[in-house]
């Protein structure tokens, strides 16, 4: 029984090893794009009904907060069944992998946003920057079972938060000041999933 327990466990090691050492094709290219167009969609919502949003911020994040759980349940759900079809067998192992790379971004941004808007909602203004300033690490995380050229939408996020942050007043939580960087960003990783998936296609 020992023995069964040993190789089990080593076939697990290895299963893990090999999820590891192989690029995730779990990301569809027409779910991030779309989440690219949700936070356009968020972004001409707020410049509407959220005019001050430094005199609204719980609007403001009410518009934000929905707008990351719809984009981030589409992506859930879609690469559940992308990575069940694409990966079969080392489904599960891709899956976990991609989660641990990803997961604790994100888990800093929520808390970031409760820090900020319990004790110092007077620097509410930081959000955006520093929402897309931990988003940016997310996806540098992930680069290394993704397409080589996915590094540019990590850059493309630091330095927009970076910017957003420069700004260092409510100009910040301006609708544009989210609706483009991630718009952009989502985009841009569409984009790069694509010419990738073409690419490993012409090369069959």
């Amino acid at each position: 029984m020992n023995d069964l327990h040993r190789a089990l466990g080593d076939i697990s090691s290895i299963r893990r090893q090999m999820a590891r050492s192989t690029e995730f094709r779990g990301y569809g290219p027409a779910t991030l794009a779309a989440t690219g167009l949700f936070a356009l969609a968020a972004a001409l919502l707020q410049a509407v009904f959220v005019r001050d949003p430094a005199h609204h911020i719980a609007a403001y994040l009410v518009i934000w907060d929905t707008t990351a759980v719809l984009s981030a349940t589409l992506i859930g759900i879609q690469t559940w069944l992308r990575t069940r079809r694409v990966h079969s067998g080392m489904a599960d192992e891709m899956l976990h992998m991609a989660i641990e790379q990803f997961v604790p971004s994100v888990g800093a941004g929520v808390l970031l946003t409760i820090s900020i808007v319990r004790f110092v909602p007077a620097v509410s203004w930081m959000l955006p920057g520093l929402w897309q300033v931990t988003f940016s690490l997310g996806v540098f995380a992930s680069c290394r079972f993704l397409p080589r050229a996915m590094p540019l939408a990590g850059a493309w996020y630091l330095l927009s938060g970076l910017t957003c942050i420069a700004l260092g007043d409510i100009r910040a939580l301006s609708p544009w000041a989210m609706g483009i960087p991630y718009c952009g960003g989502q985009l841009l990783v569409a984009a790069i999933l694509f010419l990738n998936a073409r690419k490993d296609s012409d090369a069959h």
